[in-house]
């Protein structure tokens, strides 16, 4: 008995303090680690692709991709995160307590810099739709370069707020060997319900369904005067039409985002959540992270700069001389 005991630890040699793995099939614990495995991969590897196309490429060095590409960062870190997760699936974890720590600080803020940046791109759209005249004035590379910084920056204070105790002392809370914890009291986590999720989600769904209205009014006006537009006008449309194609694009981006975070906070408003770690840590999270392996996956049937830039990496044309002037809009 006591070898079938010891192999049910997470730590066999302490045996009055190490956590016990939860029972689960050796086959559900492979299919797990297979899955994880691939959508990990996957993950850092098309975000990856987002990041050097929008880096390399001058001619995607607009206001709208550099919001694209600070996502696209958030998602790339999400990949990476995933990494750690292969390696607890039989419920255990070995990398110590302040690993742990950072491990979920480095999700949190993560997952915070991601509703930023969703709510920068909803702000974008809503300003090149309805106010098209002024966008090029408000809305410039250096003012979306300093809005990004800031939501890092905000999003990494603001995290170790919320998490400052655990941070100080990680493993606090832990009740055995082998378990990752970290408690956020009852005030921090309104606040973090508020700042991370209500508001942000009320402000991207007011601007969306601003962006909507003034989206049908106009494809009505351009359908009644499509007859009489001049070469002049019929110019204007077409850069209307762009905006459009890509608040649409964005919009779906936002709608799976909303989708993928939901179930998480939804289970905080429940009140299910007031320990957080890696047993709250299932399929909110992997919802999570599957929703930055969608991203790029959306880019790629939406934008045809992302088609054409994916051919010149994937061929090493990018290494090239003068290949960042490279016409691929």
């Amino acid at each position: 008995m006591e070898p079938l005991e010891e192999s049910e630890l997470c730590f066999p040699h302490f045996l009055n303090s190490s956590c016990r793995k939860p029972k689960r099939p050796l086959t559900e614990a492979a299919l797990i680690y297979s899955i994880l495995s691939f959508i990990s991969v996957f993950t850092v590897t098309l975000n990856l692709l987002v990041i050097i196309s929008i880096s390399h490429f001058k001619q995607l060095h607009s206001p709208s991709n550099l919001l694209l590409l600070s996502l696209a960062v958030s998602d790339f870190f999400v990949g990476l995160v995933m990494f750690f997760e292969m390696f607890i699936i039989d419920g255990c974890w070995l990398f110590g307590d302040i690993m742990c720590v950072l491990h979920l600080y480095l999700s949190y803020i993560i997952t915070a810099a991601s509703v930023g940046n969703v709510v920068l791109i909803s702000v974008d759209r809503y300003v090149a739709i309805c106010d098209p005249l002024h966008y090029s004035a408000r809305v410039t590379v250096r003012r979306v370069t300093i809005r990004v910084c800031l939501c890092w920056v905000c999003s990494v204070f603001y995290i170790s707020l919320i998490i400052k105790d655990n941070l100080k002392q990680p493993g606090r809370y832990n009740s055995c060997l082998g378990e990752c914890v970290i408690v956020i009291n009852y005030i921090a986590g309104v606040v973090d319900l508020i700042l991370t999720f209500l508001g942000p989600v009320t402000v991207i769904i007011v601007l969306y369904m601003r962006v909507f209205v003034v989206a049908v009014s106009q494809a009505r006006a351009m359908r009644s005067h499509v007859a009489a537009v001049t070469l002049q006008g019929s110019e204007k449309v077409t850069a209307k039409k762009s905006e459009m194609k890509a608040a649409r694009t964005l919009g779906v981006v936002v709608v799976v985002f909303l989708i993928c975070l939901c179930p998480y906070f939804c289970s905080i408003l429940a009140g299910q959540n007031s320990l957080l770690g890696l047993s709250s840590f299932v399929f909110e999270a992997w919802l999570f992270y599957f929703n930055s392996c969608l991203n790029p996956v959306i880019y790629a049937f939406c934008y045809p700069w992302f088609q054409k830039s994916i051919k010149l990496i994937v061929t090493f044309k990018i290494l090239q001389p003068d290949s960042c002037d490279a016409n691929i809009l």
